[in-house]
């Protein structure tokens, strides 16, 4: 039976096999190019592939079985690709990485209510900072309103190495355009992504407000019911 030519050896290039550092022990992790995860020698822990590619999935006719061999869905995979990334251009600074992991957290709990496409609001999760250091350097303090121009452009590079479907892609940036403003987007999407991220941010934002008044700023500033309930019920005493 012919191989896919994806993965059949005789078309492969030198760079087709390659080493990750495990992000446990720091020791290097051969891989194929074809190799969803291995396991580091070392010290056991399982490295997840951040160069595999499987845009072909999208058209495929044998996409669905290509996946299922790896244990997950597209977006799954995809995910991970994009905390990959995600945390290579955050390099060590780990203070963003936690926030954008802890968004995705909160992202996903309430779009399993709300609804909406899954894979545009997990994108948007991982990347919707992902322009904040590039601001800083170009703006210094006034990196906030910056960093939704300074995103979208590395997000969208981002995720078209990862071959995403392009209406995704666009999504996925308006959200990052938009994420602190909100000025010419209300998607399902778009809301999940705005309470995810205050979910995170308003312990700092309002630390010592008293009960009355989180429960003011909750109703003014949450946009979907779900992010409301679990803001009353983690800053309202």
């Amino acid at each position: 039976m012919m191989k896919c030519p994806g993965q059949d050896e005789r078309f492969w290039k030198p760079g087709d096999i390659f080493e990750i550092k495990c992000a446990e022990c720091g020791k290097a992790v051969e891989f194929f190019k074809d190799e969803p995860t291995r396991k580091c020698p070392s010290c056991g822990r399982r490295v997840s592939n951040p160069h595999i590619d499987l845009g072909c999935a999208k058209w495929c006719l044998h996409g669905p079985q290509c996946l299922a061999a790896f244990g997950k869905d597209r977006t799954a995979v995809l995910c991970e690709q994009l905390t990959t990334r995600m945390k290579a251009e955050f390099s060590d600074d780990t203070r963003r990485i936690d926030h954008a992991l802890a968004v995705l957290n909160y992202a996903d709990e309430i779009q399993q209510t709300e609804g909406g496409d899954p894979l545009v609001v997990k994108a948007a999760a991982i990347l919707h900072d992902i322009g904040i250091q590039k601001a800083e350097q170009n703006y210094g303090s006034s990196a906030g309103k910056w960093q939704e121009i300074e995103g979208p452009p590395i997000a969208r590079q981002i995720m078209a190495a990862l071959h995403i479907d392009e209406e995704i892609i666009e999504h996925v940036c308006r959200i990052v355009a938009n994420h602190h403003s909100a000025r010419d987007i209300d998607t399902t999407e778009f809301r999940i992504i705005w309470d995810a991220d205050w979910l995170v941010n308003f312990p700092d934002e309002f630390a010592d407000a008293p009960g009355d008044v989180a429960a003011e700023k909750i109703e003014r500033i949450f946009k979907t019911e779900t992010g409301r309930t679990m803001a009353r019920r983690f800053f309202v005493q």
